[in-house]
């Protein structure tokens, strides 16, 4: 079972910078990716950024890549996600979610890739925190 719960958002100027957290607790705390997803009004959810709990890989999606960052707390089980350089178009709910821990498939000559920013691959999910930015 694993418990996920988001904090941080509120609402920022264009331009600005937030950071918000995930906590989680169980199954997520070691060898699982945790990711941040956000969904605007009328879209679909999309991947923005996701860790693998057992290293310190990181995956960004091409729209946030520089201006976001995404960290973890091995010690007090959490992920941040700092967003600086708001845009208008970043508003939206994000959201946390894991997968089940994992031990990815390693091949030589080949580039593993630990995360996907996929939703589908993510099983737990928090309710969300909103993030709004001001032009």
């Amino acid at each position: 079972q694993v418990r996920i719960q988001e904090s941080g958002g509120g609402q920022v100027q264009a331009g600005g910078g937030l950071r918000i957290s995930c906590a989680h607790s169980g199954d997520a705390d070691s060898n699982s990716c945790v990711g941040w997803f956000r969904q605007a009004p009328g879209k679909e959810r999309e991947g923005v950024a996701a860790i693998y709990t057992g290293s310190t890989r990181t995956y960004y999606a091409d729209a946030v890549k520089g201006r976001f960052t995404i960290s973890q707390d091995t010690v007090n089980n959490a992920v941040y996600l700092q967003m600086d350089s708001l845009k208008p178009e970043d508003a939206a709910m994000y959201y946390c979610a894991a997968t089940p821990p994992f031990l990815p498939v390693v091949r030589p000559g080949h580039t593993t890739i630990y995360c996907r920013l996929a939703p589908e691959d993510f099983h737990y999910w928090g309710q969300g925190t909103q993030v709004t930015v001001s032009s």
